[in-house]
């Protein structure tokens, strides 16, 4: 959750202490909030101007990091940064959207409102399956929610201790919460440079050590803090002073394990390896009170080194579900798909910013280091639509795919699959364009062996002088003589996985027209195209 100094009137407006909204009354600590309706459906359906069709998004307003993932009683729980009351960001509350496949969301009332205390930054859930809170009704596990408490008032003062941890808790699941009346429960000590930013807080419960342990992010590193109960937390430890970047702040951290290693997840912004915001991972064991990196791993993040998930400058605050059933036994996560350096002023209005793609993340022993790979979920395969199958073929120039598909000239929403043979030569990409002669590429130069996504085309760009002054690029890991590519199109989004997911790449895009054609290119060499598929993909609202 990136902190964002309000202007003095705003928050004069905002203040925590006098602040109500439109959609809901305010609630103080510990009172349950009155139930709002659900968030009204634009009346066109979902179908404005850069509206993503598979992608979840708010119905309406403004939308940041995804917060409070849980699963519980069949349903995936998505909550996540919201202002019901603008396109732009403001007092922070937790929207609220539920799904049974990861697929198709309902969305449900906003779950949690600024109060007295504060504005509700990002935070966790998780289900309480031993009711340690105390919280849990006619022996029924709770909900419990962990955020950070942002006050307002303590900011203007420029104190310290601005921030602190609070739960609410529902019985009903999840369709209302209430908080806590000894929140905050865990104060902010107030002292030390770092210590303004003290948030973001993921709990997990640790079964070895037999307690809840929550990691938060605290200025330039990591804190680890312990819990039986939920109410009442100790100190375990700290990470990252001199490991990894710090080129920003260090948000949204994620802990969670993967076959016999820990993985500690840490947003930066900005600090990313193409500009702005990113998550950067760490790899190694965690024993309930200390995270101690894998001595095969560490050297990958000394001196100020990142190593990151996505490469693109749109997937930030990535976190994963908690609770999903042993039986399935998937890390899945998902990321906001904006960047702080322009997500205010992206060109939507009725709302802003949606959400990536839903991914399973695995971890892999490589021959020097650990890989951590995503793929996007299986569950998404229900999307697909038309299919066409592409031969075997040589790539020189331009090669329009657009009248091989059998699709909607509108190609706003698409998966393809592509496989270049051994030793491919000078640069083979897929590029999008439109009657207004613009473009969007993406795709893998072989004289770099790295991938690239180049937006410097693709339309509206003069809302930031950060959104396509040159294209991102992203190393490929792989070592396989194959190059596959793996790509989502959705009307302003592009997601690549490459290699199975070894390198990631995701960005936004705003032509002023849809892109009606699709073209595959290869430049300084021939390209061969061993084998190609594309599907056109359903919406997911209608």
């Amino acid at each position: 959750m990136m902190k964002i100094n309000l202007p003095a009137f705003l928050i004069l407006v905002f203040g925590a202490a006098t602040f109500c909204t439109c959609r809901g009354r305010q609630t103080t600590s510990g009172e349950k909030a009155q139930m709002p309706a659900a968030p009204a459906v634009p009346a066109d359906f979902y179908a404005e101007k850069h509206r993503p069709q598979f992608h979840f998004s708010p119905a309406q307003k403004w939308c940041n990091d995804p917060n409070g993932m849980v699963f519980f009683d069949g349903e995936y729980h998505l909550f996540y940064q919201h202002f019901p009351d603008s396109s732009v960001w403001g007092p922070m509350h937790w929207g609220h959207a539920v799904s049974k496949d990861l697929v198709k969301w309902e969305h449900l009332p906003i779950a949690i409102y600024p109060d007295s205390l504060g504005y509700i930054f990002s935070g966790s859930a998780v289900v309480d399956e031993q009711n340690t809170t105390g919280f849990g009704e006619n022996g029924k596990p709770p909900l419990v929610a962990m955020y950070t408490i942002h006050n307002v008032e303590k900011e203007k003062a420029k104190r310290q201790d601005v921030e602190s941890q609070g739960i609410a808790y529902s019985n009903d699941r999840g369709r209302t919460w209430k908080k806590y009346a000894g929140n905050p429960v865990l104060p902010n000590p107030g002292t030390g440079k770092d210590r303004r930013d003290f948030r973001d807080p993921k709990v997990l419960w640790h079964e070895a050590s037999k307690q809840w342990v929550v990691v938060l992010a605290v200025g330039h590193h990591a804190e680890f803090w312990g819990s039986k109960d939920l109410k009442k937390w100790a100190f375990l430890s700290g990470f990252g002073q001199k490991q990894g970047t710090h080129a920003g702040v260090w948000e949204c951290p994620d802990l969670f394990q993967l076959n016999d290693k820990w993985v500690l997840l840490i947003n930066l912004n900005p600090g990313g390896p193409n500009g702005g915001s990113a998550t950067q991972y760490f790899v190694g064991d965690f024993d309930g009170k200390t995270f101690r990196l894998d001595p095969v791993f560490a050297p990958s993040v000394s001196q100020e080194k990142g190593v990151f998930m996505d490469f693109g400058k749109d997937n930030y605050a990535s976190v994963s579900w908690s609770d999903v059933p042993k039986s399935d036994g998937r890390r899945l996560i998902i990321g906001w798909m904006s960047n702080w350096q322009y997500a205010n002023k992206v060109p939507t209005t009725a709302w802003r910013n949606a959400m990536t793609l839903p991914r399973e993340l695995i971890l892999k022993k490589t021959e020097t280091s650990y890989l951590l790979v995503s793929k996007p979920v299986r569950e998404l395969e229900s999307l697909r639509g038309k299919t066409a199958d592409l031969a075997a073929a040589e790539i020189a120039g331009m090669m329009d795919l657009t009248p091989k598909l059998g699709f909607s000239p509108t190609l706003s929403a698409l998966e393809l699959e592509f496989e270049l043979p051994e030793k491919p030569v000078g640069t083979f990409g897929i590029e999008l364009s439109n009657s207004k002669n613009e473009k969007y590429r993406i795709g893998f130069d072989a004289s770099k062996n790295q991938f690239f996504s180049d937006r410097t085309k693709s339309g509206d760009a003069a809302f930031s002088t950060d959104f396509a002054v040159k294209p991102s690029i992203a190393p490929r890991f792989s070592k396989d003589k194959t190059v596959r590519l793996h790509l989502f199109f959705d009307k302003s989004s592009a997601e690549l996985f490459a290699d199975d997911g070894s390198t990631v790449m995701t960005e936004l895009f705003f032509p002023s027209e849809d892109f009606g054609k699709i073209s595959l290119f290869s430049e300084g060499g021939k390209v061969q195209l061993t084998s190609g598929k594309v599907w056109e993909m359903k919406g997911i609202w209608r």
